[in-house]
């Protein structure tokens, strides 16, 4: 046993662990402790009994408490409940991390992979009183003695991030920075799923999983997840970070909990007066940085030449080509520098990843949300579950603060997810489950979740007043189990003639109404579809009263697409696969989730006005498709029918009050 001498090597190196400021320097401690205690970070299983068991100091003792608190609760079964699991999360970000330490305390063997190798994100998050609550009890105060002292509810992203990092190190958690996941690898009749990784010869490569956590950020979705894009009336955020010197001058500046024009007009007068920015709202905390995040006005950004033309679309308005960068950092530096009084002297920019001065504008009504947070895999016979956390499940609305608390719901939500996976439950009943819990995260605030905190754990009757864990069924969910490959229906398949040959009568039906349509020529079932024209075209044609066609410009493609993507939602009850700026701009455009798209649209159109010219519907076995597609797309029928049900029937009655 490890004697208590001040002097001691492990104790020095668990103190600069510890006070580490830097993502490198976390895991050189680490690393280096483990090897003076010879201690082999990879035996998750053992690795924190036996690291305390060997640090036998005062301050460790102090920190134990606080872990060894949170690990006895039943919900983890005294870490058995998961032994057997094997998970790979993607994102070592707050949430990911969140993720990664709950996954550990049900026993799991842990992998976290992340792209970047330093942690430099300046910005401040607020957090709610039970996020804060829940910090405290992961020892958030040993590793930041400033955290949340008096009355502070915010942190920045870089220390929340070491904070978390910390500890899923010391609970056996393998955290691989400067490493990119490419994709699966699926199994084998002799290995398990793994990762495609970047470099390729990185021995995380060789982790076998069966549970897959994306925390990867708002723009990674891995296939068979879906995401609706919600947009609002245009409002254009800025984020700016200022050098904090800590200095007495600096400590007198008082922080701006948020000010709104509806209640200091004045302020926001003086502001435009003095310095020509007219702003709608504004926050100043201080932490590792001086952070302000603003709402500014269009015409104000015009007039003062940051924002160079004005556009109707928010990509083109926003996009680095039409933003004078120079403008951009006097504009904010501006609005920083009258709002705090004038007083914070030496206002420098602090830089971000890229080195630049940290400061971005963004259009923050523009979200996304997933629409299923869970799905089940299967190859060879193996399983892998799959579930968001994060921005890539929920961005959040950030006036509200909303992006971090429930980031962290969704942590324990999808850790009791996990739980279920590890005890065998039926894989549908999982996400179901999964799915129940879900529609809950967009309607929680820190009024409608339990108050009694220290109550809070995995299990979501803890958190949520009114959940119901079964309001979705598992036998609504059968397009989230995607099987394609090991379904035997007893019969040859022939999957890739037929497949192609399902293909070919889609693309002709689609080809047949859209011809005559100028600017329209559609070539294949992807990239011809990228302006937006081709699929107005298809609805111009089955209802030429919802769409006048010499309105649209083949330019606008981003407006096209979330015109047709609204009108077949709204009328026909088919959401869109993909948002509207992504199918205007992005590289790849998934073939098969575009076949099911224009599928559901082609067999809406027949159901409602038939024709004798037309093709049986692409959902029927007596097609070329495969069995295996035809499974997938009848449940994705099932589902758009009973839309269309409950939308006729809401037409239906708009038209008799007409009438």
């Amino acid at each position: 046993m490890v004697n208590q001498d001040p002097t001691n090597p492990s104790h020095a190196l668990f103190d600069q662990f510890v006070q580490s400021q830097t993502c490198k320097e976390v895991q050189r401690t680490f690393s280096e402790l483990c090897h003076h205690l010879q201690l082999d970070p990879r035996d998750y299983q053992s690795f924190y009994t036996k690291l305390k068991e060997r640090l036998n100091y005062w301050k460790a003792k102090a920190l134990w408490i606080k872990l060894d608190k949170r690990a006895q609760h039943q919900d983890y079964q005294q870490g058995k409940v998961c032994a057997k699991t094997k998970c790979l999360v993607l994102g070592a970000g707050p949430c990911g991390l969140r993720t990664a330490i709950e996954l550990a305390l049900l026993g799991a063997q842990v992998v976290v992979l992340e792209k970047r190798d330093s942690f430099s994100r300046n910005n401040v998050l607020h957090l709610w009183p039970y996020t804060i609550y829940d910090l405290r009890g992961l020892a958030a105060k040993k590793f930041y003695g400033k955290f949340c002292t008096g009355a502070l509810d915010h942190i920045s992203i870089r220390q929340l991030q070491l904070i978390l990092l910390k500890v899923s190190l010391l609970l056996g958690v393998e955290v691989h920075t400067g490493v990119e996941f490419k994709g699966f690898v699926e199994p084998s009749e002799a290995t398990g799923w793994m990762a495609e990784l970047f470099p390729d010869d990185h021995p995380a490569g060789k982790f076998q999983f069966d549970v897959f956590i994306s925390a990867g950020g708002g723009r990674f979705v891995p296939d068979g997840f879906r995401w609706k894009e919600l947009r609002g009336k245009l409002a254009i955020g800025i984020t700016c970070n200022f050098i904090n010197h800590h200095s007495a001058a600096e400590a007198q500046v008082a922080e701006i909990s948020g000010v709104a024009r509806i209640y200091n007009q004045k302020f926001f007068q003086d502001l435009l007066t003095e310095k020509g920015i007219d702003l709608e709202n504004i926050v100043y905390y201080k932490d590792a940085t001086h952070y302000f995040v603003m709402t500014a006005k269009k015409k104000s950004l015009l007039k003062m030449g940051v924002i160079k033309q004005d556009f109707s679309d928010a990509n083109q308005l926003l996009g680095q080509a039409n933003v004078d960068q120079d403008a951009l950092l006097r504009y904010a530096h501006g609005a920083a520098h009258f709002s705090t009084g004038h007083r914070l002297p030496n206002m420098q920019f602090a830089l971000n990843h890229a080195g630049q001065p940290d400061v971005a504008m963004f259009d923050f009504t523009c979200m996304h949300r997933a629409e299923n947070a869970s799905l089940v895999r299967e190859r060879k016979g193996k399983k892998l579950l799959m579930g968001l956390v994060g921005d890539c499940l929920v961005e959040p609305f950030w006036p509200l603060g909303t992006g971090i608390a429930r980031g962290f719901l969704a942590a324990f939500d999808t850790a009791w997810m996990v739980r279920s996976w590890g005890k065998g439950k039926p894989h549908l009943e999982v996400v179901a489950e999964r799915e129940s819990i879900y529609q809950l995260l967009s309607q929680t605030t820190p009024e409608n979740i339990n108050k009694n905190y220290s109550a809070f754990s995995i299990d979501p009757a803890t958190r949520y007043q009114h959940v119901n864990l079964n309001s979705i069924k598992a036998n609504q969910l059968q397009h989230l189990y995607d099987v394609e490959d090991h379904i035997d229906l007893g019969r040859p398949t022939k999957k890739q003639k037929d497949s192609v040959g399902a293909f070919e009568e889609l693309l002709k039906w689609c080809q047949q109404h859209t011809a005559g349509y100028d600017r329209v020529k559609v070539k294949d079932l992807t990239q011809s579809w990228r302006s937006g024209l081709a699929l107005c075209a298809l609805i111009n044609t089955f209802r030429p009263h919802l769409i006048d066609m010499s309105s649209l410009k083949e330019s606008d493609s981003v407006h096209n697409n979330q015109l047709a993507f609204s009108l077949l939602e709204g009328e026909l009850g088919i959401p869109p696969i993909i948002s509207a700026s992504d199918m205007a701009t992005k590289e790849q455009i998934d073939k098969l989730s575009m076949v099911l798209y224009l599928t559901q649209i082609h067999d809406a159109f027949n159901e409602r006005t038939p024709t004798s010219a037309e093709p049986p519907s692409l959902l029927t076995p007596s097609k070329t498709l495969s069995f295996q597609a035809v499974f997938f797309l009848n449940k994705l029928k099932h589902n758009s029918l009973q839309r269309r049900k409950v939308r006729q029937g809401e037409t239906g009655s708009r038209d008799r009050r007409k009438r």
